[in-house]
């Protein structure tokens, strides 16, 4: 779902530990979320129209972005509660750290969080923390010694030249494969480094300067700085321009390129790859690899040789610190929050403890989970939530069994891959181990460090090994939601079921519209979108549609492209509908199912009279719509123009409903109105 979310975290130890000793978080900071709020309905807007306008104008007119922030609305409402029970696990945590055993999770989530809180002995270290890591960079003063430096740095989760992934398998889904994908690049997207006019150019400069503001922060001169920029920018360009599209990247086939270790190495012949393997402890014989993007693996390969070693060596020391600089002194943080704000259009940094707490999130979130199930989610919330799932569930079925376009050959296998869909819902049954992470009482950047190092070693030697079908790609109280194909399931953590998204005592077309439309239906639907479609039942990749099916679904998904390329993002930059498509498909799909699944749950439980002055199916497109308040800053809607996915969110709820008769029914939207789609161009998938 990526609504751009706060991620937070769960784990072992810490909930008999600290979940009853954690203090109360102050929710009198807030006020209580209702899945749908009329106080937020501009009354004096046409529904038929603008519904977004109509559901959410009365809180857009009054709302402000607080300066620390791209954008507010349901997500940033949802996460600022989630974030006082986090916060409270933490503090206490870190309080009473010294209490816990030596090697326990509680004791090292409260050492993580409490270096991260000591701004005096962070000020006071300046940039001495990554002396070492600058040092080792230096130390490459031939060819044989690049490979193992950009090895070392990967370990430590420094992003530089590609990245290294042990993912599933495209073509046996029940085991890891080593995957090679793009990567190293410090401007936001490859288009950053070839779209033109001034802003852009204007971008590229903001780059250059960045990097040569990063490097006198460590010492150098300005005259030296600039060049090494200079010489950064050239180099990033180079691999760029060797690199997909994100469009392109949508396309599973496109990032399809299995092949032998003996392929690899003829595709890459200057990469000891054995030397590389080694470096980063990967022990077992390397066989078989899947390259996303064998261009820019040839890009990389030819560059490794070509250009200059001190071009190398300025290179992997800019990714060394622009990764470090958010958690070293104040000029390091300051510089590295104005060049981002560019992108995300914030006026001023986030206070340190939600900063260290995203971080602790981000970087050990399994520590942290148990605890906030604990405060938060009872298991009878689950139960309801689970409830309207399968019902969005049952619903899709019937879709599928009733669709006029899809032949019996098609529906057969559709029919196969919704029964083995699985789904996560709340929190795992599973809990990491944290055994073997060390955490020190020293700088907290290499804290930060241990814990990428602690996540390579874990993963490391996978490929070759079964799929842990238990293991979450997502924090317990990220407000947030997703579809994996390759395992083919949905997960729905706790912390994105919660008011405003879910509530357990709220009316059912509430939760259904909600719930239902913008999460379960979405991520359900995900699973036969344009991308997901392409995956079988079991997380394979392949074609398992019948020829006439797939030209009438590449049709209708193309009438989709269509309509949300007409939509305005900022500016004068229109919505791309080709990059959004997938979750366009999946909004609308997901609509349409809960809407369905209401009406069962309605002939089942019975139907009530208004609520609010509101009828079921109108509460029931207001949950949606009011799901997507949101408010964003122009430099970051600029920004997802190009990075993003998903569409504004005012064009995620106008463009589905458009298309959606029962909309116009339940609100009296006449054909010729805004809000009606003439029916040509009403595509027809799902």
């Amino acid at each position: 779902m990526s609504r751009v979310s706060f991620v937070f975290a769960l784990c072992a130890l810490v909930p008999s530990a600290l979940a009853s000793q954690a203090p109360a978080p102050k929710d009198s900071e807030f006020p209580p979320l209702k899945v749908v709020d009329v106080r937020w309905i501009d009354t004096t807007a046409s529904a038929c129209v603008d519904f977004s306008q109509y559901a959410n104008g009365a809180w857009l007119a009054h709302d402000t972005i607080p300066a620390a922030y791209s954008s507010s609305g349901v997500t940033r409402d949802m996460s600022d509660r989630n974030e006082l029970v986090v916060r409270s696990v933490l503090e206490d945590a870190a309080a009473r750290r010294n209490s816990f055993p030596p090697d326990s999770t509680p004791r090292k989530l409260g050492t993580f969080y409490a270096t991260c809180m000591d701004s005096t002995a962070i000020e006071a270290a300046g940039a001495s923390p990554i002396t070492s890591w600058l040092s080792g960079i230096d130390s490459v003063t031939t060819r044989a010694r690049l490979l193992p430096e950009i090895a070392k740095l990967q370990v430590q989760g420094i992003n530089v030249v590609f990245r290294y992934s042990p993912d599933v398998d495209p073509h046996d889904a029940t085991r890891y494969l080593t995957w090679f994908y793009q990567g190293g690049l410090g401007l936001p997207d490859r288009d950053y480094y070839f779209a033109t006019g001034a802003a852009a150019d204007s971008t590229r400069q903001a780059f250059i300067r960045h990097i040569a503001k990063l490097f006198q922060l460590v010492g150098q001169d300005s005259t030296a700085a600039a060049g090494a920029a200079t010489q950064i920018m050239g180099l990033e360009t180079a691999m760029a321009q060797a690199a997909l599209t994100r469009v392109e990247r949508r396309d599973p086939a496109k990032l399809d390129h299995p092949m032998s270790a003996a392929e690899l190495a003829a595709l890459t012949p200057r990469i000891g790859w054995p030397q590389y393997f080694h470096s980063i402890g990967l022990t077992a014989a390397v066989r078989k690899v899947n390259v996303a993007e064998p261009a820019f693996m040839k890009r990389v390969d030819s560059l490794l040789q070509a250009a200059p070693l001190t071009t190398w060596r300025a290179y992997l020391k800019y990714r060394a610190i622009s990764e470090a600089a958010p958690w070293l002194s104040t000029p390091f943080v300051q510089e590295d929050f104005t060049y981002r704000a560019r992108f995300s259009g914030a006026r001023a940094l986030l206070p340190r403890w939600k900063r260290c707490l995203r971080e602790a999130d981000g970087d050990i979130g399994e520590a942290l989970g148990q605890a906030y199930v604990a405060r938060t989610f009872p298991p009878e919330a689950r139960a309801r939530a689970r409830a309207v799932i399968d019902d969005i569930r049952a619903s899709f079925r019937e879709r599928l069994l009733h669709l006029t376009w899809m032949s019996d050959s098609t529906r057969a296998q559709a029919l196969d891959k919704l029964a083995r869909m699985g789904e996560k819902v709340g929190y795992p049954d599973r809990w990491r181990d944290y055994s073997k992470l060390r955490v020190a009482g020293g700088p907290f950047v290499l804290n930060v460090a241990e814990a990428a190092a602690f996540e390579w070693r874990r993963t490391v030697n996978r490929p070759g090994i079964p799929v842990d079908t238990t293991e979450w790609g997502i924090t317990v109280p990220t407000v947030n939601a997703y579809y994996d194909p390759s395992k083919n399931e949905m997960v729905f953590p706790a912390g994105a079921l919660m008011p405003q998204t879910f509530d357990a005592s709220a009316d059912d077309a509430a939760n259904y519209g909600s719930l239902g439309g913008s999460w379960a239906g979405h991520e359900l639907t995900h699973g036969f979108d344009d991308e997901g479609r392409h995956y079988d039942a079991k997380g394979n990749l392949r074609d398992w549609w019948q020829p006439s099916d797939s030209v009438h679904f590449v049709q209708q998904a193309a009438l989709v492209e269509q309509q949300f390329n007409e939509y305005i993002q900022v500016d004068t930059f229109h919505v791309n509908g080709k990059l959004t498509e997938g979750e366009n498909i999946a909004d609308w799909g997901g609509l349409l199912t809960a809407y369905d699944a209401l009406q069962r749950a309605l002939a089942r439980d019975g139907r009530p009279g208004l609520i609010e002055g509101y009828t079921p199916e109108q509460r029931y497109f207001l949950g949606y719509a009011q799901s997507w308040r949101s408010h964003d800053r122009a430099e970051r809607l600029r920004t997802r123009v190009t990075v993003d996915p998903h569409a504004p969110e005012q064009w995620r709820v106008n463009g589905p409903l458009s298309n959606i008769p029962a909309f116009a029914q339940a609100f009296g939207c006449k054909p010729g109105d805004p809000m009606v789609r003439p029916t040509a161009k009403v595509p027809s998938i799902w």
